[in-house]
């Protein structure tokens, strides 16, 4: 009990100490805008459309598709005005323009690539999978591979000649597995990819494999210079490792209270409530509206 009071002591201490000036906020979905339940509360809501009343460019940045991200933003119902208008999808390999619906920025691995990866993800004994734009593309059927679809309601199917179906490339593979067997693979495919992709962890049984240079971090600076924002005016909030590149990018970098230890050092700010305490809500009420 000692040492979680204690380290709540911690979380205190970074906090602001008047109000900021923002004028484009980037959200991760899941364990920071989402709760437990994959909702956003009623209070969260409110916090959010105040912001975008007063101009705020408000993005919802995650590793889900476009599609995947939709159900959150018409829950926001800012998606008509200007200051909704954007998301950032795919971990940062998409971003989107809802009012014109296309995409303004599309990044991705190229099929050799994406190959390689089938094959050593295979050599570790794991499955993997693409999405298309509704769809979890798997090479097998498992408890793991099926994950990300059930997450993320999104259709699933296996496709016998992945090696061939992936040909054309994609944004970013996934590997999933449990998290033991994740934590001991991700290192040494790290090394192996170097040069060619970034490997690193969503969820924890989530191994995520992207472009080089590639993050939400790079999309949402590249989106804030469309705009004409400067980075003196860029927040964000996240909890895992697919947030790092965001979270290092922006001048205001919030992490939530429930996220990863290094994740809450790196950032600027620390939430004083988690995902399920409108952790976002008390934030903004308190130091951005």
């Amino acid at each position: 009990m000692e040492n979680l009071v204690s380290e709540q002591k911690d979380y205190l201490k970074k906090i602001p100490d008047g109000k900021l000036d923002v004028k484009i906020i980037a959200f991760d979905l899941d364990d920071t805008l989402l709760d437990n339940q994959c909702t956003v509360s009623d209070e969260t809501v409110k916090s959010i459309r105040k912001c975008a009343e007063r101009g705020i460019y408000i993005v919802l940045c995650s590793g889900r598709t476009e599609r995947g991200i939709l159900p959150h933003v018409k829950r926001l119902d800012i998606a008509g005005t200007e200051a909704g208008r954007f998301i950032i999808a795919i971990n940062g390999a998409s971003v989107f323009d809802l009012h014109k619906r296309l995409p303004l920025r599309t990044l991705g691995l190229d099929g050799k690539t994406l190959q390689e990866v089938h094959h050593l993800a295979s050599e570790y004994g794991f499955g993997c999978h693409v999405a298309d734009e509704d769809t979890i593309v798997a090479d097998r059927d498992t408890v793991w591979t099926r994950k990300d679809s059930l997450l993320c309601n999104l259709n699933f199917r296996v496709e016998e000649d992945f090696d061939s179906y992936i040909a054309k490339g994609y944004p970013k593979m996934i590997i999933p597995g449990p998290v033991a067997q994740v934590n001991k693979v991700l290192p040494e495919l790290r090394e192996k990819l170097k040069g060619k992709a970034d490997v690193f962890t969503s969820k924890p049984f989530f191994i995520e494999v992207m472009p080089s240079g590639v993050g939400k971090g790079q999309s949402l600076l590249w989106l804030s210079n469309q705009l004409n924002i400067p980075r003196c005016k860029t927040m964000a909030f996240g909890d895992s490792f697919n947030d790092e590149s965001m979270l290092r990018a922006v001048e205001y970098s919030v992490a939530m209270c429930n996220g990863q230890d290094q994740i809450k050092e790196l950032c600027r700010f620390v939430t004083r409530k988690t995902n399920n305490e409108d952790g976002i809500a008390d934030f903004l009420n308190s130091w951005v509206l």
